[in-house]
């Protein structure tokens, strides 16, 4: 890793087809052991079931209200400032019930890569 700054107005949004907007505002070669991505569901979104191998993921939530689900637990209700804590490869997903986006940061360790990624919507009864 180098020391640097990393602006999120430096990176663009962009649709996920899990579901939501995502903006990688820190994913790189030079810092593996962790990501920083700030993701946006929209009113009335809900992310699709997925789950991420070998990578543990954090998410913050700074705006708005979600529902979140993660592995066998219950649906929880989360808003600002909380913390939802994702084990490697335990399935997830996020819906956004209210009025306005819901925000929140998603910081991964190590750091996401793609192929790491399981879309369980498209896998029978996962």
């Amino acid at each position: 890793m180098h020391a640097a700054i990393r602006r999120l107005a430096d990176h663009p949004e962009y649709w996920f087809d899990e579901g939501c907007h995502i903006v990688e505002v820190s994913n790189h070669d030079d810092d593996p052991q962790a990501s920083i991505a700030r993701a946006r569901v929209p009113a009335g979104g809900t992310t699709r079931w997925h789950a991420l191998r070998g990578i543990a993921e954090r998410y913050l939530v700074i705006a708005g209200r979600g529902e979140v689900e993660v592995g066998d637990l219950p649906p929880q209700a989360v808003g600002p400032g909380d913390v939802v804590l994702i084990p490697p490869g335990v399935r997830q997903r996020i819906a956004n019930p209210g009025p306005d986006d819901l925000v929140f940061f998603a910081v991964c360790t190590p750091r996401f890569r793609v192929e790491a990624y399981t879309d369980l919507d498209a896998v029978p009864n996962a």
